[in-house]
C-alpha cells in the first residue's frame, strides 16, 4: 500500500520525515487498512510501530470528533511500562507534524490526545481520564484487566484497534493467557470486536503467534482461529556481532602464551577473568557516544556498573533492572539519550522496543540464553531503519563461550526459539472468573464460552471449568481447605454465577500473575520510591549500613516489616553491592538442544579441524577458539564422553570431605533439569538416602551426606510416565514452597 490512502496531511507529514515506507509499513497498512487482524513480523528499527499506530492515526484526524464517553478508540498495550512510557513520548512525532501540515494546507486542525494508564498512574490522573477519555490509550495487560474490573471499563466501549507489542514476550507465558481472556472480554464490551495488531521482531512460528493474537470460535466441539493477516517483512537489518575473550587462557588469565594457536594447559583457574574484562569494557564505552550494557542479574549490573565507574573516576554509567523504581529509570533513561551518561547497564528492562535511537553499541556480559533475548538486545544498537546493530558479548567463563557460539551462530541465522502457548492455566482463569462475575452476575454458559475463544483455553472441557467453579464457589476436595472463603455464589440449579461481596475488592487487589517475589520496598524518608530489595538482604542489613541501587549509594536509616527507608549517602564509602535470589533466565529446549549438536559436532574434530571451524564458521577469534576447543577436549578426558543432544553423561565420586555426589551433565537447561533434579531426589529418598540437589542450565547435582555405600545412579533414569507423579510428589518439599 503507498501512501495515497492516506489524508494529505498525513502523507506530507510523513514525506517530510522520511525517505520511504519500509516494507514492513507498506504491508503493514495494506491489511490495516482492509480491516483485518494483523501481525507484523520485521526487525528491529522497521517502523512498525509507526506502521500500526498510523492508518489509526490517519483515521481519527479524518473523523468529527466524538463524545466524550466514546472518544477513546485506539488502545496499545506494551508488555513493559518503560515501553509504554516511550511510546507516548514517540507519538508526539506525527501526532504534532500532521497537525502542522493540515494548518500549512488551510485544513481545519488536529486535535488528537494521547493518555497513559499503569500501575503508576496516580489516582487524580485515572479519575481525569473517566471524565475525559483520550483518543489513544496507551496500558499494559494488567492495567487493562483493572480497568474491565472497574468502573473505568465505560470507557473502553468504543476502541476500534487494539495494538500489543512486543507480543513474543507475553504469548508464551501466562501472563500472554492472561491478556489473551482481557482481549476477550474487551471484544464483549464493544459494539463491534476491535481489530487487533500484533508487533514483534522476534516470533516463531508466526502462525501460532497469529493464532493467539487473533483468538478463535467455537461451534460445538469445532475450534476456528479468527483470520490473521501475517506481514513478515524480510530480515534486511545487518549485525555486526563479536565474542571478545580477553585473556588466552580463561582458567589462567593472568597469563598469555606466546603462540595462542597452542592448545591451553588445563590447568585450574588461579585468578578471576574479570580483571581483564573490566578494561576491556571501559574502553569500548570510553570509544562511543553512547552504549548499552546487558547482564542477566540485576546484582551484576550493579556491580559493573560501580567498576566501571571506579576505573573512569567519574560516573560515566547507571544501572537499570527491575528493583530501580520508575521514577529512577526514567531519569536514568532521560541522561543517556542527552547525553549525560555515556551508557547504562541494564537487565530485561531495556531489551524491548524502547527508542533508543542514539546507541552505537550493546555490549553484553555473558552469553542472554536465547536467540530471541540476543536479537532483541543487540537490536537497541542502530534503531533506526537501515542502521546496522553492533554488538560485542563477553563471556564470562568457558562454559558460558560454548553456549555464547551457538546463540551467536543462531542469532546470525535468524534462528529464534518457537513459542509455546499455554494450554488451559487454571490459576489465570479463576481470577478472570473472579473478575467478569465481580461486574455484573453471569450465566456460566456464557463465560464458559467467552473463556474458550481465547487460544489458550481453546481445548477447555466443561468439567476442568466446573471444577475452577467449585473452588471459587467454596466446594473444596479436603477439609484442608476449609480456612479459604468462597469467592462466588454458584446457582448449579439455574447454572448462574453470583459475586460474593469481596468478589470486586479481591480482583482488583490482585491483577497479574507476577508472584510475590519476597522484595522490600526502598523509599526515601520523605515520600517516594528508590527501588526493591531482596528480603534475605534486608535480614542482613542494619540501620546505618549503605548500599548501592541504581548506581547510587544510599544509608539505611529505617527497616519496617515490609519497606527499608533510606537517605542518600553520595560521600559515603565502600557500601555494599545488593543481591537478588532468582535472577538469572534459564536455556531453551531448543537452544539446550543445539549446544548438544555443537558439541557432538566439534567433539567429532581434531584440535587442529575444530580451531579453524570455530575461527571460520562461528567467527570466533584464535583465543575463543583456543578456549572452547581445550574445554571440549578437557570434558572427554575426564568422562569419556561428552554431553550432547544424543548423550547424558552421568559422574558419581566422593568430594573433598568424603560425601557421595552424583553429577548429570545434560545441555538442555535449567527448565528441563529443575523438575528432573526433584523426581529423581524423590528417587533417590525412595531408597532411603538423605539428598541435597542443585540444578542448572547444564545440569544437576545431588550431594549425599552421611552415606557409606555408593548412591544408585539409575535413580537419575525416571521413566517418561512417573514424571509427574514424582514432581507433584516432592515439589511441597522443595524451595518453590
Amino acid at each position: 500500500m503507498t501512501l495515497e490512502r492516506f489524508s494529505a496531511p498525513t502523507r506530507q507529514w510523513f514525506a517530510n520525515s522520511f525517505a520511504a515506507p519500509t516494507d514492513a509499513q507498506t504491508g503493514g497498512w495494506e491489511a490495516i487498512a482492509a480491516g483485518a487482524h494483523t501481525l507484523i513480523h520485521a526487525p528491529t528499527g522497521s517502523g512498525k510501530t509507526l506502521a500500526a499506530f498510523l492508518w489509526a492515526i490517519d483515521s481519527l484526524a479524518n473523523e468529527p470528533t466524538p463524545p466524550d464517553r466514546e472518544r477513546c478508540r485506539v488502545l496499545y498495550i506494551s508488555p513493559m511500562k518503560a515501553l509504554a512510557y516511550d511510546v507516548e513520548r514517540n507519538l508526539r512525532a506525527p501526532l504534532v507534524g500532521i497537525q502542522q501540515a493540515a494548518a500549512r494546507l488551510d485544513l481545519p486542525p488536529v486535535a488528537i490526545t494521547t493518555g497513559m494508564r499503569t500501575g503508576d498512574t496516580a489516582s487524580r490522573d485515572r479519575q481525569a481520564m473517566l471524565r475525559h477519555p483520550p483518543d489513544i490509550l496507551i496500558t499494559t495487560p494488567e492495567s487493562l484487566y483493572l480497568m474491565l474490573t472497574s468502573r473505568a471499563r465505560e470507557i473502553l466501549a468504543s476502541v476500534r484497534t487494539v495494538i500489543v507489542d512486543e507480543i513474543h514476550s507475553v504469548a508464551g507465558t501466562k501472563r500472554g493467557s492472561h491478556l489473551a481472556l482481557s482481549l476477550e472480554r474487551l471484544d464483549e464490551l464493544t459494539d463491534r470486536p476491535p481489530q487487533r495488531i500484533g508487533l514483534s521482531a522476534t516470533q516463531r512460528p508466526l502462525a501460532r503467534i497469529a493464532e493467539f493474537l487473533g483468538g478463535g470460535t467455537h461451534d460445538g466441539d469445532t475450534w476456528t482461529s479468527r483470520p490473521v493477516t501475517v506481514v513478515d517483512a524480510p530480515r534486511d537489518k545487518q549485525l555486526d556481532i563479536e565474542i571478545v575473550v580477553p585473556v588466552a587462557d580463561m582458567t589462567r588469565p593472568e597469563e598469555t602464551p606466546p603462540d595462542v594457536d597452542e592448545l591451553l594447559p588445563p590447568d585450574p583457574p588461579s585468578r578471576s577473568i574479570w580483571p581483564a574484562m573490566y578494561p576491556r569494557l571501559l574502553e569500548l564505552v570510553l570509544a562511543h557516544r553512547s552504549t548499552l550494557l546487558f547482564v542477566n542479574s540485576r546484582g551484576l549490573a550493579e556491580r559493573l556498573a560501580a567498576e566501571l565507574n571506579r576505573l573512569a573516576g567519574e560516573e560515566l554509567v547507571q544501572s537499570h533492572h527491575g528493583s530501580v523504581s520508575r521514577e529512577q529509570r526514567i531519569e536514568i533513561e532521560s541522561r543517556l539519550k542527552r547525553g549525560e551518561l555515556r551508557g547504562v547497564v541494564a537487565t530485561s528492562t531495556l531489551e524491548l522496543g524502547i527508542d533508543m535511537a542514539a546507541i552505537d553499541l550493546v555490549l553484553l556480559v555473558e552469553s542472554p540464553s536465547s536467540v530471541a533475548r540476543g536479537l532483541q538486545r543487540v537490536g537497541r544498537a542502530g534503531h533506526q531503519v537501515g542502521a546496522p546493530s553492533r554488538a560485542r558479548i563477553f563471556p564470562k567463563h568457558r562454559g558460558d563461550l560454548l553456549e555464547t557460539a551457538v546463540v551467536v551462530d543462531r542469532m546470525y541465522a535468524g534462528a529464534i526459539e518457537s513459542t509455546a502457548i499455554p494450554r488451559n492455566p487454571l490459576d489465570v482463569l479463576a481470577q478472570h472468573v473472579v473478575a467478569m462475575i465481580a461486574t455484573e452476575p453471569r450465566d456460566a454458559s456464557e463465560v464458559f464460552d467467552l473463556v474458550r475463544r481465547a487460544t489458550p483455553y481453546r481445548e477447555l472441557t466443561r468439567t476442568a471449568f466446573d471444577g475452577v467453579l467449585d473452588m471459587l464457589a467454596g466446594r473444596y476436595p479436603s477439609d484442608d481447605f476449609a480456612e479459604l472463603r468462597p469467592r462466588i455464589v454458584w446457582d448449579r440449579v439455574d447454572d448462574r454465577l453470583e459475586p460474593r461481596g469481596n468478589a470486586r475488592m479481591l480482583a482488583v487487589t490482585n491483577p497479574g500473575t507476577i508472584p510475590d517475589r519476597g522484595l522490600y520496598t526502598v523509599v526515601l524518608a520523605e515520600g517516594g520510591k528508590v527501588g526493591e530489595l531482596d528480603e534475605e538482604m534486608v535480614y542482613e542489613s542494619r540501620p546505618g549500613d549503605t548500599f548501592v541501587l541504581g548506581s547510587t549509594t544510599w544509608k539505611i536509616s529505617e527497616i519496617d516489616h515490609d519497606r527499608v527507608v533510606v537517605v542518600p549517602a553520595p560521600a559515603e564509602s565502600a557500601p555494599r553491592m545488593p543481591f537478588w535470589h532468582g535472577d538469572g533466565p534459564g536455556r531453551p529446549l531448543e537452544l539446550g538442544r543445539a549446544v548438544g549438536a555443537f558439541v557432538r559436532e566439534i567433539g567429532a574434530m581434531d584440535d587442529e579441524t575444530a580451531i579453524a571451524t570455530l575461527e571460520g564458521r562461528y567467527r570466533l577469534d584464535p583465543w575463543a577458539a583456543a578456549n572452547l576447543t581445550r574445554f571440549i577436549a578437557e570434558e572427554r578426558e575426564a568422562t569419556g564422553a561428552l554431553p550432547t543432544d544424543r548423550t547424558i553423561v552421568v559422574e558419581r565420586f566422593r568430594d573433598e570431605i568424603g560425601d557421595w555426589r552424583v553429577v548429570v551433565l545434560s545441555p538442555f537447561g535449567s527448565r528441563i533439569h529443575a523438575p528432573w533434579a526433584l523426581a529423581a531426589r524423590h528417587r533417590f529418598r525412595q531408597h532411603g538416602s538423605d539428598v541435597d540437589v542443585i540444578w542448572s542450565d547444564d545440569g544437576m547435582m545431588f550431594r549425599f551426606p552421611d552415606v557409606d555405600d555408593p548412591p544408585p545412579t539409575s535413580a537419575v533414569l525416571v521413566a517418561p510416565d512417573e514424571v509427574d507423579e514424582l514432581v507433584l510428589e516432592e515439589v511441597g518439599d522443595s524451595a518453590l514452597f
